[in-house]
């Protein structure tokens, strides 16, 4: 496992993870079964369900719960911190760059993870983006 990722979670587990629980009738929901996309480890119950909260356009709350390995865990608090208080615009350029300059880190499973989590944030835009 990449250093970066080692010492970021050793911090959440430290200082506790800022973004983890749900929200009552989210804008969007995420389902990392569902959607088919593996962002956590391939344990067999692994999951990840993101929760967005939109208002007039702006990502105004986010939160997750999972059952993931350490570097999902990162990507998925880096998401959280990245997109929240963006517009809806701002968090479709969100790319692999950002989440590696964020934690100082190119290592293959990191940025991997970093571009299903996108992918699946994609999807929820997408979607939310049609039904209004």
């Amino acid at each position: 496992m990449d250093e970066q990722v080692i010492k970021f979670y050793r911090r959440l587990c430290k200082e506790g993870f800022e973004h983890t629980g749900s929200l009552e009738n989210p804008s969007i929901f995420l389902d990392t079964v569902g959607e088919k996309i593996r962002i956590c480890s391939h344990v067999s119950h692994a999951f990840m369900n993101i929760y967005i909260n939109i208002r007039n356009g702006i990502i105004e709350d986010i939160k997750y719960l999972c059952t993931c390995d350490p570097t999902a865990n990162v990507v998925v608090e880096l998401l959280c911190g990245l997109i929240k208080g963006k517009t809806l615009a701002e968090a479709r350029t969100l790319s692999a760059e950002d989440f590696s300059r964020a934690l100082g880190t190119t290592e293959d499973e990191f940025i991997k993870k970093s571009t299903g989590i996108i992918e699946l944030l994609h999807r929820g835009l997408v979607r939310y983006q049609n039904a209004k």
